[in-house]
């Protein structure tokens, strides 16, 4: 398994961070992410939308679960699943179809998804340290 390990002094740093972790993982377009709340999961991914193009506002899909940005050489699915509490629920929306085609998928609180994300795929954790630096890992999973 491919371990990657990138730290940020502030959010400001995780924000440039994204080019360098886009370029670095590169043999999958579904990244899921963990971290407590305020961590910079939303940041991180606003960040990666606009390093691949998209130029329109970047919000979290707290309320719709998927929002969708099409850049002018990709789609971009962002999905927030904090709020599902149950795999069905996932069908329900459509998850497995988001997944499969060509599209990245950035995907916060995936814990409910684990069992469905069979592709492979990378796992960031951003741990968010008490003088509000982080150190964010990312692990492969194939």
């Amino acid at each position: 398994m491919e371990k990657f390990i990138f730290r940020s002094e502030s959010l400001d740093d995780l924000e440039q961070l994204s080019d360098e972790i886009l370029m670095t993982c590169t043999k999958s377009q579904i990244f899921t992410f963990e971290g407590q709340l305020g961590a910079g999961k939303t940041t991180l991914i606003k960040s990666m939308c606009r390093y691949l193009g998209y130029t329109d506002e970047v919000t979290s899909p707290t309320f719709s679960l998927v929002n969708e940005y099409q850049t002018p050489s990709s789609m971009i699915y962002h999905m927030d699943l904090y709020r599902l509490n149950s795999e069905n629920e996932l069908l329900d929306i459509g998850f497995e179809e988001y997944l499969d085609g060509d599209a990245f998928c950035f995907i916060e609180w995936p814990q409910i998804a684990e069992n469905l994300i069979v592709q492979s795929h990378y796992k960031i954790k951003i741990l968010l340290n008490e003088d509000l630096s982080r150190k964010i890992e990312i692990d492969f999973v194939s």
